[in-house]
């Protein structure tokens, strides 16, 4: 894998401030989709830190990603107000059409299934994002009806 379009994020917070770490690891999953044991490696000695702490980082926010994950990713809510109107079916539903499981991607790449602990959209319960818009009042029929749009 090519890091060259890392080195000028890796400039950028060099020498390592508080919170910088957090902040390559943000852009540099921007930039490759996700971070990679190479990546992780290449950060790591870039910015003259032990891999393990960087690893550490990576493997406590939920926000990164160690496996790729598929063109179109929809994350489902699992919030409060989206559970008590019935997330968890909206849920099941996207992946029995699927044919994965949470934390899954389809075979062919197109789509990654999440569940998450909040989008903060509670007025739209039970709701999901799929890449960066909202669906909300979702129903299992009309939520795979969004991910047919998709297809």
């Amino acid at each position: 894998m090519n890091f060259e379009l890392l080195k000028p994020v890796l400039a950028e917070y060099k020498p390592l401030e508080s919170g910088g770490l957090i902040s390559v690891l943000q852009k540099a999953q921007d930039i490759y989709g996700y971070l990679s044991e190479d990546l992780i490696a290449f950060i790591a000695t870039e910015m003259e830190i032990p891999a393990a702490k960087v690893y550490g980082v990576v493997t406590f926010y939920a926000q990164f990603r160690t496996e790729p994950i598929g063109k179109h990713c929809i994350m489902v809510c699992q919030g409060t107000a989206c559970h008590v109107t019935g997330s968890r079916r909206v849920e099941e539903a996207i992946a029995e059409f699927l044919g994965i499981k949470e934390g899954e991607t389809t075979a062919d790449g197109q789509f990654t299934l999440q569940s998450v602990a909040c989008l903060g959209c509670c007025s739209l319960a039970p709701a999901m994002m799929i890449d960066n818009e909202t669906y909300g009042k979702l129903t299992p029929a009309s939520a795979q009806d969004v991910i047919k749009s998709f297809m």
